[in-house]
Protein backbone atom coordinates (compact mmCIF):
# COMPACT_ATOMS: atom_id res chain seq x y z
CA UNK A 1 0.00 0.00 0.00
CA UNK A 2 0.99 3.55 -1.00
CA UNK A 3 2.38 5.53 1.96
CA UNK A 4 0.76 9.52 2.63
CA UNK A 5 4.10 9.83 4.98
CA UNK A 6 7.90 8.50 4.91
CA UNK A 7 10.43 9.21 6.95
CA UNK A 8 13.76 7.52 6.68
CA UNK A 9 17.41 8.59 8.10
CA UNK A 10 15.32 11.96 10.50
CA UNK A 11 18.07 13.27 12.48
CA UNK A 12 16.65 16.43 14.35
CA UNK A 13 16.85 18.39 17.71
CA UNK A 14 17.24 21.73 19.51
CA UNK A 15 20.52 23.88 19.13
CA UNK A 16 23.20 22.07 18.52
CA UNK A 17 22.12 18.58 19.69
CA UNK A 18 20.48 16.12 18.25
CA UNK A 19 17.36 14.18 20.14
CA UNK A 20 16.34 11.81 17.36
CA UNK A 21 18.99 9.76 15.49
CA UNK A 22 18.58 8.00 12.12
CA UNK A 23 14.54 7.19 12.51
CA UNK A 24 12.58 6.02 10.13
CA UNK A 25 8.74 5.78 10.43
CA UNK A 26 5.98 4.96 7.75
CA UNK A 27 2.45 5.86 7.89
CA UNK A 28 0.39 4.26 4.89
CA UNK A 29 -2.33 5.97 2.98
CA UNK A 30 -5.72 5.52 4.92
CA UNK A 31 -3.87 3.95 7.89
CA UNK A 32 -2.67 4.74 11.91
CA UNK A 33 0.49 4.81 13.36
CA UNK A 34 1.43 4.84 16.38
CA UNK A 35 4.74 6.01 17.95
CA UNK A 36 5.60 4.89 21.68
CA UNK A 37 8.59 5.13 24.01
CA UNK A 38 8.85 6.37 27.86
CA UNK A 39 9.07 10.06 28.53
CA UNK A 40 12.05 11.76 26.69
CA UNK A 41 12.18 9.25 24.18
CA UNK A 42 11.49 11.44 20.88
CA UNK A 43 8.56 11.21 20.26
CA UNK A 44 6.94 14.80 20.38
CA UNK A 45 10.22 15.65 18.55
CA UNK A 46 9.34 13.33 15.69
CA UNK A 47 6.39 14.74 15.48
CA UNK A 48 7.55 18.37 15.74
CA UNK A 49 10.24 17.65 12.50
CA UNK A 50 7.86 16.17 10.47
CA UNK A 51 5.89 19.17 10.90
CA UNK A 52 8.96 21.81 10.19
CA UNK A 53 9.03 23.06 13.22
CA UNK A 54 12.37 22.18 14.82
CA UNK A 55 15.41 21.45 13.13
CA UNK A 56 16.14 18.61 11.08
CA UNK A 57 17.81 16.39 8.53
CA UNK A 58 16.97 13.41 6.32
CA UNK A 59 14.38 12.41 4.11
CA UNK A 60 10.51 13.55 4.52
CA UNK A 61 8.00 12.82 2.32
CA UNK A 62 4.16 13.80 2.79
CA UNK A 63 1.86 12.77 -0.40
CA UNK A 64 4.75 12.35 -3.00
CA UNK A 65 6.41 15.28 -2.04
CA UNK A 66 9.64 16.00 -0.56
CA UNK A 67 8.88 18.18 2.41
CA UNK A 68 12.70 17.84 4.39
CA UNK A 69 13.16 21.71 3.37
CA UNK A 70 9.70 23.02 3.43
CA UNK A 71 8.12 25.39 5.50
CA UNK A 72 5.63 24.63 8.36
CA UNK A 73 2.97 26.55 6.75
CA UNK A 74 3.14 24.96 3.44
CA UNK A 75 3.04 21.55 5.40
CA UNK A 76 -0.07 22.69 6.25
CA UNK A 77 -1.56 23.49 2.66
CA UNK A 78 -0.70 20.33 1.88
CA UNK A 79 -3.01 18.66 4.00
CA UNK A 80 -1.33 17.73 7.09
CA UNK A 81 -2.80 19.06 10.49
CA UNK A 82 -0.92 18.86 13.93
CA UNK A 83 -2.61 18.48 17.52
CA UNK A 84 0.42 19.28 19.62
CA UNK A 85 0.66 18.83 23.26
CA UNK A 86 -0.77 21.06 25.15
CA UNK A 87 -3.61 21.30 22.86
CA UNK A 88 -2.83 25.01 21.46
CA UNK A 89 -6.12 25.79 22.04
CA UNK A 90 -6.99 30.14 21.63
CA UNK A 91 -8.22 30.68 24.80
CA UNK A 92 -9.59 33.88 24.27
CA UNK A 93 -11.53 33.16 21.08
CA UNK A 94 -14.83 30.95 21.62
CA UNK A 95 -15.15 27.75 20.27
CA UNK A 96 -16.20 28.34 17.11
CA UNK A 97 -14.05 31.16 16.37
CA UNK A 98 -11.19 28.50 17.05
CA UNK A 99 -13.12 26.15 14.24
CA UNK A 100 -12.59 28.85 12.06
CA UNK A 101 -8.89 29.55 12.87
CA UNK A 102 -8.14 25.72 11.75
CA UNK A 103 -10.22 26.19 8.16
CA UNK A 104 -7.58 29.60 7.74
CA UNK A 105 -5.87 28.65 4.81
CA UNK A 106 -8.77 26.96 2.78
CA UNK A 107 -9.92 28.69 -0.20
CA UNK A 108 -13.05 26.73 -0.70
CA UNK A 109 -15.04 29.28 1.92
CA UNK A 110 -18.69 28.10 0.68
CA UNK A 111 -17.42 24.39 2.46
CA UNK A 112 -16.42 25.89 5.70
CA UNK A 113 -19.96 26.36 7.24
CA UNK A 114 -20.58 22.59 6.21
CA UNK A 115 -17.07 21.16 7.53
CA UNK A 116 -18.17 23.02 10.82
CA UNK A 117 -21.40 20.56 11.18
CA UNK A 118 -19.76 17.43 10.07
CA UNK A 119 -17.22 18.04 13.06
CA UNK A 120 -19.88 19.05 15.53
CA UNK A 121 -21.60 15.43 14.38
CA UNK A 122 -18.04 14.39 15.59
CA UNK A 123 -18.22 16.56 18.71
CA UNK A 124 -21.97 17.62 19.80
CA UNK A 125 -20.67 18.78 22.89
CA UNK A 126 -18.93 22.14 20.93
CA UNK A 127 -22.25 22.60 19.39
CA UNK A 128 -23.73 23.03 22.86
CA UNK A 129 -20.61 25.49 23.45
CA UNK A 130 -19.34 27.09 20.28
CA UNK A 131 -20.25 30.77 21.68
CA UNK A 132 -18.15 29.45 24.93
CA UNK A 133 -14.63 31.05 25.38
CA UNK A 134 -12.14 28.00 24.62
CA UNK A 135 -10.62 29.12 28.02
CA UNK A 136 -13.24 28.41 29.95
CA UNK A 137 -13.98 24.75 28.12
CA UNK A 138 -12.92 21.62 29.84
CA UNK A 139 -9.96 20.00 29.49
CA UNK A 140 -11.40 17.24 27.65
CA UNK A 141 -13.77 19.69 25.83
CA UNK A 142 -10.14 21.76 24.91
CA UNK A 143 -8.77 18.24 23.43
CA UNK A 144 -11.94 18.19 21.48
CA UNK A 145 -11.67 21.63 20.14
CA UNK A 146 -8.21 21.12 19.31
CA UNK A 147 -8.94 17.78 17.22
CA UNK A 148 -11.94 19.32 15.63
CA UNK A 149 -9.99 22.13 14.30
CA UNK A 150 -7.32 20.20 13.32
CA UNK A 151 -10.23 18.64 11.08
CA UNK A 152 -11.08 21.71 9.60
CA UNK A 153 -8.37 22.25 7.75
CA UNK A 154 -9.74 18.70 5.88
CA UNK A 155 -6.09 16.94 6.23
CA UNK A 156 -4.94 13.90 4.52
CA UNK A 157 -2.78 13.18 7.81
CA UNK A 158 -3.82 14.08 11.24
CA UNK A 159 -0.83 14.50 13.38
CA UNK A 160 -1.88 13.99 16.77
CA UNK A 161 0.61 14.00 20.14
CA UNK A 162 -0.34 12.41 23.97
CA UNK A 163 -4.65 13.02 22.83
CA UNK A 164 -4.99 11.35 26.39
CA UNK A 165 -3.01 13.00 28.68
CA UNK A 166 -4.60 14.48 31.64
CA UNK A 167 -7.72 13.42 30.66
CA UNK A 168 -10.77 11.67 32.58
CA UNK A 169 -11.19 7.64 31.10
CA UNK A 170 -14.33 8.15 29.13
CA UNK A 171 -13.38 10.99 27.92
CA UNK A 172 -10.55 9.18 26.53
CA UNK A 173 -12.64 6.51 25.09
CA UNK A 174 -14.73 8.84 23.58
CA UNK A 175 -12.05 10.77 21.76
CA UNK A 176 -10.25 6.99 20.23
CA UNK A 177 -13.92 6.19 19.31
CA UNK A 178 -14.32 9.52 16.84
CA UNK A 179 -10.51 8.99 16.10
CA UNK A 180 -11.17 5.50 14.65
CA UNK A 181 -14.41 6.86 13.13
CA UNK A 182 -12.55 10.13 11.11
CA UNK A 183 -9.94 7.50 9.85
CA UNK A 184 -12.28 5.10 8.58
CA UNK A 185 -15.27 7.31 7.55
CA UNK A 186 -13.16 9.56 5.99
CA UNK A 187 -9.73 7.77 5.13
CA UNK A 188 -8.04 10.59 7.23
CA UNK A 189 -4.65 8.97 7.95
CA UNK A 190 -3.22 9.36 11.55
CA UNK A 191 0.27 9.61 13.18
CA UNK A 192 0.01 9.98 16.73
CA UNK A 193 2.36 9.89 19.37
CA UNK A 194 0.34 8.08 22.90
CA UNK A 195 1.82 7.31 26.70
CA UNK A 196 -1.24 4.65 26.68
CA UNK A 197 0.27 1.78 24.91
CA UNK A 198 -2.41 -0.21 24.99
CA UNK A 199 -4.80 2.52 23.89
CA UNK A 200 -2.69 3.17 21.17
CA UNK A 201 -2.09 -0.70 20.00
CA UNK A 202 -5.64 -1.29 19.51
CA UNK A 203 -6.09 1.80 17.71
CA UNK A 204 -3.66 1.64 14.89
CA UNK A 205 -2.29 -0.91 12.55
CA UNK A 206 1.24 -0.28 12.17
CA UNK A 207 3.55 1.04 15.50
CA UNK A 208 6.62 1.68 16.30
CA UNK A 209 9.11 1.91 19.40
CA UNK A 210 11.38 4.65 20.20
CA UNK A 211 13.95 4.66 22.65
CA UNK A 212 15.99 7.54 23.70
CA UNK A 213 15.85 8.67 19.83
CA UNK A 214 16.18 5.81 18.05
CA UNK A 215 13.53 3.26 16.62
CA UNK A 216 14.14 -0.11 18.50
CA UNK A 217 11.07 -2.10 16.94
CA UNK A 218 8.57 -1.24 14.42
CA UNK A 219 5.86 -3.35 13.11
CA UNK A 220 1.93 -4.61 12.82
CA UNK A 221 0.53 -2.89 16.08
CA UNK A 222 -0.75 -6.19 17.11
CA UNK A 223 2.01 -8.58 16.99
CA UNK A 224 3.78 -5.66 19.03
CA UNK A 225 0.85 -6.04 21.36
CA UNK A 226 0.38 -9.51 21.71
CA UNK A 227 4.61 -10.21 22.56
CA UNK A 228 4.18 -10.53 26.21
CA UNK A 229 8.66 -9.49 26.18
CA UNK A 230 8.24 -6.69 24.34
CA UNK A 231 5.41 -5.52 26.66
CA UNK A 232 7.01 -6.32 29.53
CA UNK A 233 10.23 -4.68 28.42
CA UNK A 234 8.95 -1.55 26.97
CA UNK A 235 5.25 -0.96 27.38
CA UNK A 236 4.86 -1.46 31.04
CA UNK A 237 1.56 -3.78 30.82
Amino acid sequence: MAAILEVSGLHAGYGAADVLDDVSVRVEEGGITAVLGANGAGKTTLLRAVCGLIRRRGAVRFAGQDISRAQTEDIVRLGLAHVPDGRGTFLQLTAEENLRVGAITRRDRAAVAGDMERVFGYFPRLRERRAQQAGTLSGGEQQMLAIARALMLRPRLLVLDEPSFGLAPLVVQDIFRIMRAVNEQERVSILVVEQNARLALDLAGEACLLETGRVVLSGPAARIRDDDTVRGAYLGY
